[in-house]
């Protein structure tokens, strides 16, 4: 009786304290809800909306699909019952029910880097801007639809006119600065000078890697580190285009558009909810997953201050190019100039716990329990 009631603990303990299979790189650490910082004071406004995108998704792959690296996600089955918890609880859910569905139907663990430094937490948004269908006296720079078939030029070879002869030109802008940003955040709305209005999104890349150029304006001294945003680099290239343009063009990477219906998409193949979804690199997170997000505002908001603690849940339905790690995040804001206030000022430290699937999290266990079993 002593040594079966010994091998029991021993099950328990060794259940609840054993994280998941992870990619290498990240650890994750069993936490409980009570752990999560400021779990019971999120309103969760647009929570349950943005997750039933996620399980719009998810319901097109196959039941035995695994959902992100090594199956961290679980398996597309794994879903099927919160999903469909969550359509039933969507036209009554409040804060408290929308916080109880997930206590029950998922797992919170903490997630670190192999090396336990701190997560890193950007924010984007969708820019709004003005354009032409047809060059003229103003609009002058184009964005170009994919070729087909892809390239290969850089951005410096396609500026000098690579791409001129082919038909590509799809809209035309009156800065060559809000084109880059433009790419950079890889949708917007477009005010059309003809009256109408457009919005466009990501069609494909020209396969260079990305490089940060307010990186590279910080360390040969352009700009300063304390003072860096979107908005100074934006401000800085507008106000020097004589080295603006030879700037830009050391990202090599190139963003080609289409013309969207939705939006903005992300990668996950859903619309994006601002204030609730998050770009995420998926070689560490799955995508759909729920992450509890634990930062700080960028800027002052109302009585809110600069610094004060920014805990959210939030949805992984993005990537981008410059998001990369275990605990890297982009916080979409939203649309227009009062979202660029927000997302260019964000650079902050933080930490996210992920909110694994209560079988997936289960399963993951089945291999510990079974060693203990056979101590029986």
């Amino acid at each position: 009786m002593i040594r079966r009631i010994a091998v029991a603990v021993a099950l328990f303990s060794l259940a609840a304290c054993t994280p998941p299979d992870v990619p290498a790189g990240l650890k994750l650490k069993p936490a409980s809800y009570a752990s999560l910082p400021g779990w019971g004071e999120d309103d969760f406004a647009g929570t349950l909306p943005a997750f039933l995108k996620t399980c719009q998704a998810l319901a097109k792959r196959a039941p035995d699909e695994a959902i992100g690296p090594q199956a961290l996600g679980g398996l597309a089955r794994d879903w099927q019952a919160p999903c469909a918890a969550a359509r039933d609880l969507a036209p009554k859910a409040d804060p408290a029910t929308t916080r109880a569905f997930f206590e029950r139907w998922f797992v919170p663990f903490m997630a670190e880097d192999d090396r336990g430094r701190a997560g890193l937490f950007t924010g984007y948004y969708e820019a709004e801007i003005d354009a032409a269908r047809a060059p003229d006296a103003l609009h002058r720079y184009p964005l170009y639809a994919s070729p087909r078939g892809g390239t290969t030029l850089t951005r410096a070879e396609i500026e000098a006119g690579g791409l001129k002869g082919q038909g590509l030109e799809f809209l035309w802008l009156k800065d060559p600065v809000d084109a880059f940003f433009l790419q950079v955040q890889g949708s917007g709305i477009v005010t059309l000078n003809d009256g109408g209005e457009m919005r466009i999104g990501y069609a494909g890349n020209n396969g260079h890697g990305f490089v940060a150029i307010g990186k590279l304006m910080i360390e040969e001294g352009i700009i300063d580190r304390d003072s860096a945003s979107m908005q100074t680099i934006r401000a800085w290239l507008r106000a020097n285009p004589d080295r603006a343009q030879e700037l830009m063009n050391r990202n090599p990477r190139f963003i080609f558009f289409r013309e969207v219906k939705d939006g903005p998409v992300g990668a996950m193949g859903v619309t994006l909810t601002a204030g609730r979804s998050l770009a995420v690199d998926p070689a560490f997170v799955p995508l759909g997953l729920p992450l509890w997000l634990d930062t700080t505002w960028p800027v002052d908001h109302g009585a809110i201050k600069r610094g004060s603690p920014l805990r959210r849940l939030m949805l992984a339905q993005d990537t981008g190019s410059a998001i990369k790690g275990p605990v890297r995040g982009d916080f979409f804001w939203g649309s227009g100039e009062e979202a660029l206030k927000f997302a260019g000022a964000m650079k902050n430290p933080g930490r996210w716990f992920l909110l694994l699937p209560v079988t997936a999290a289960a399963r993951k266990t089945l291999d510990v329990i079974d060693v203990v079993s056979s101590l029986k």
